[in-house]
């Protein structure tokens, strides 16, 4: 008879591998095995008599779906020849031991790259080459190690609604509020006994058991979260604020079974039932409002990003948001894909870095798929959209993004999470001391002040300072046309030293500058072959160049290449064009010492002329720069200095401005001011100072109507609100007061309540009225302070 593997039950067929006393069918289940005991996860086992039996054992056909093409389209989130990815909804991700192990996904099975667990949503993101292990063996791993995916085929169309509290919470504060109704019923024969009327004693001890048996669920189903968090914190040698409450209600329910059993005395069950109660009706309301917050932050936000639809040979830009299925549009050089679509174009060159985080190219032919988040390299191509990406997915994208971290910043939410750790240190400390100070006159009421000290102490309030202040603040900010990736860049923005400005496409307005050609004269053919090549560039000079070319057809281009910093050069027509800056495309030293504004054009290596521009600068500029004054201000820009004198003026003489920088050397003057440090503020159009931006503190990219989306940003503004940069900074700087003064309330709160309850002044029902309550009046605060300051961005 074949051995039994101590891990998945199967039977040990081709071989048996021994390890430890242990039988196991394969390398994968051993391996299984030896993380879930190194990572203390032993008892694992122990949940049945024998290993493996706690429904890890599935019909052999059960996700046999999952092998059908159709169905790994809709589930899967990008797919190339090489890389798959797909983020499963797992129910039982619980503590940090499950992120342990779900994390480390790729040690269980060969072809598993990463995994990435999202705690607050219960998610996993996996990402896996389809060539070595499939959809349907992942999803099996993952149920063979205990964590079944929920996988819903009704919310495949990504049409989410605002998330909920889950239906067990529900569930839970629903046992609880039945059961303190009733206890509280069978209590009042005792609440309204007298020495001249006493209850009959048989029917007191009757409601006695009562209140025993009714406060059983409340124990052992409705506050088991409290105890469950409580011993996963205790098992990793940590500390969170489940643990005081847990004790609290342990020791309420212990004493007053005690009580009831040897003393026959009513016990504190009516409290102990009120005190869950209102712990969970708490506890929904918090997250509820985290959930609002999210929701709007995630599904709501608007971002300035367009895009150019084609429609009967002509151009139109629209918002992303009127996208629809089987639009036609135009992806330029650099441009990020917005939705999944289908290449229309003979072939395209795709870089999939920003879903993936490989900087690799793919090679795409005419009618493969092309997944959203994807950026074109090269010439322009047209594609026609099969599934609109939501805002959301988009945002999801930019959030989960592999670019560089380097924000250096600690944030408010670590610094609660500390405070919030040694509070409850703190808390477990004074109630003991209340609890060995009491119990020298009396043991009942000694057992009443330590369970109402560890109640009424609520730092969840401090916690909820922070998260909840930022949330409000980039919804009021969304509003105001600045978008923003994560609240911890809200609060980057706040504290910032510095700001640096790119010059063109940031401070200037490219679309309005005038333009006038001077050089040889350029016939049809060619002003068809310019504005082709133009049409493959999002840099605002080639877009302003672009639509300056009205009239002219478009033809399509064999070749095109982007030089950052340099120019674009291109074939059409068995000819070879250049065009950029005078030195690119080859044109002698007196145009390369020129400090005008242009775009000079070669022709097969024979210079043709040039396009000048007279920068315009964006409206307000001059009030936004004295209103910026108390700021150091520096501008770093690629052009040459013909505008010195007018942003002298501007900036003043203490400002630096960098003319003719490189990329690279952007990135290092952004590096040079942190080295002393001070916290820098980046803005620009996401083309040429992309590493900048991602270097800087914080980076904003400015929009325009295009699809110049940067990954590297923190933040999009929306160009027509460029004149409010200065109130946008003045709001984060009050939110940051806000999660101040909000934290400092809390604390009051908890000083105050804890100097009541030491005294014995405080019931554990009264506290743990309290104990929600400060919450409620944290978020009603940061609510108040939050929508009366954005009231400043209203007023443009």
């Amino acid at each position: 008879m074949a051995e039994k593997c101590f891990h998945c039950s199967e039977d040990c067929i081709d071989k048996t591998i021994r390890f430890e006393d242990h039988s196991f069918c394969c390398e994968g289940c051993k391996t299984v095995y030896s993380i879930l005991k190194n990572s203390d996860l032993g008892g694992f086992y122990t949940l049945e008599e024998k290993g493996g039996s706690k429904t890890l054992l599935f019909s052999q056909n059960k996700y046999a779906y999952l092998d059908e093409p159709e169905i790994i389209e809709k589930l899967i989130d990008y797919q190339d020849d090489e890389i798959c990815m797909i983020h499963f909804y797992i129910p039982k991700i619980h503590c940090s031991s499950c992120i342990w192990l779900l994390e480390k996904l790729y040690k269980l099975k060969k072809g598993i790259k990463v995994s990435t667990v999202n705690f607050t949503k219960k998610t996993v993101r996996i990402s896996f080459n389809p060539e070595e292990i499939s959809l349907r063996q992942i999803v099996e791993t993952l149920h063979s190690i205990g964590y079944e995916p929920s996988i819903n085929f009704n919310d495949l169309d990504k049409s989410k609604s605002p998330p909920g509290i889950q239906k067990s919470l529900w569930y839970k504060i629903g046992v609880a509020g039945f059961a303190f109704g009733n206890i509280m019923l069978a209590a009042l024969p005792e609440y309204f006994a007298s020495p001249l009327q006493p209850i009959d004693p048989k029917f007191a001890e009757l409601f006695q058991y009562l209140s025993l048996i009714l406060s059983l669920p409340v124990i052992f189903y409705s506050a088991s979260d409290y105890f469950t968090s409580a011993y996963q914190a205790i098992k990793h040698r940590g500390i969170n604020i489940d643990i005081p409450i847990a004790i609290g209600v342990a020791t309420l329910f212990l004493r007053s079974s005690y009580e009831v059993v040897f003393m026959h005395q009513p016990g504190y069950f009516d409290s102990l039932a009120g005190l869950v109660f209102y712990l969970l009706i708490g506890k929904a309301y918090q997250s509820k409002t985290y959930s609002n917050i999210s929701f709007d932050r995630d599904y709501k936000s608007y971002f300035p990003i367009s895009v150019v639809k084609l429609n009967d040979g002509k151009e139109y830009v629209i918002p992303l948001t009127h996208l629809k299925i089987a639009d036609r549009l135009l992806i330029r050089n650099d441009e990020i894909i917005p939705a999944d679509s289908i290449l229309i174009s003979k072939e395209a060159t795709i870089d999939s870095s920003f879903i993936t985080g490989e900087e690799r190219h793919h090679h795409k032919k005419s009618g493969e798929k092309i997944f959203a988040g994807s950026k074109q390299i090269g010439t322009a191509i047209e594609v026609e959209v099969i599934k609109t990406i939501s805002q959301s997915e988009l945002t999801s994208l930019w959030n989960d993004s592999n670019l560089m971290d380097n924000k250096r910043h600690q944030n408010f939410q670590s610094i609660t999470s500390k405070i919030s750790t040694y509070f409850t240190v703190a808390i477990l400390i004074i109630a003991l001391g209340a609890l060995l100070f009491w119990l020298q006159e009396n043991t009942s009421f000694a057992i009443n002040v330590f369970t109402s000290v560890l109640i009424v102490a609520c730092p969840c309030a401090l916690a909820l300072s922070a998260p909840i202040s930022f949330g409000l603040a980039i919804r009021s900010m969304g509003k105001a046309k600045l978008y923003f990736k994560d609240t911890a860049s809200v609060e980057r923005f706040g504290n910032i030293d510095q700001i640096v400005f790119d010059k063109t496409g940031t401070i200037t307005q490219s679309q309005s500058s005038m333009i006038e050609y001077k050089g040889i004269a350029l016939n049809e053919p060619e002003f068809i072959d310019i504005k082709s090549g133009l049409r493959n560039s999002y840099h605002p000079l080639s877009l302003a160049l672009y639509n300056h070319l009205t009239d002219v057809s478009i033809e399509e281009i064999s070749k095109f290449e982007e030089h950052i910093g340099k120019g674009i050069e291109f074939s059409i027509n068995n000819h070879h064009y250049r065009m950029g800056s005078a030195g690119f495309c080859g044109f002698d030293q007196e145009h390369i010492d020129s400090l005008q504004t242009r775009i000079y054009i070669s022709k097969d290596d024979a210079n043709l002329g040039f396009y000048s521009f007279s920068n315009e600068y964006r409206s307000e500029l001059k009030k936004v720069i004295q209103s910026l004054k108390a700021y150091p201000l520096s501008i770093i820009t690629g052009d040459n200095e013909s505008e010195k004198g007018n942003l002298n003026t501007l900036f003043g003489k203490q400002s630096k401005i960098l003319f003719n920088q490189s990329p690279l050397d952007k990135l290092k003057f952004i590096k040079s001011i942190q080295e002393n440090e001070q916290s820098v503020l980046m803005i620009g159009d996401g083309l040429n100072d992309a590493g900048a931006l991602a270097q800087s503190d914080v980076g904003i990219s400015i929009a325009e109507d295009t699809n110049n989306f940067s990954p590297a940003c923190d933040a999009i503004l929306d160009a027509s609100n460029f004149h409010l940069l200065p109130k946008y900074l003045a709001f984060s700087k009050n939110t940051i007061r806000t999660v101040i003064i909000s934290m400092i309330i809390s604390l009051l709160y908890n000083v105050v309540g804890l100097s009541f309850a030491v005294q014995g002044l405080l019931s554990p029902l009264f506290s743990s009225i309290l104990m929600p309550t400060s919450s409620i009046t944290v978020v009603l605060i940061s609510t108040l302070l939050i929508n009366y300051y954005s009231r400043t961005l209203k007023n443009q």
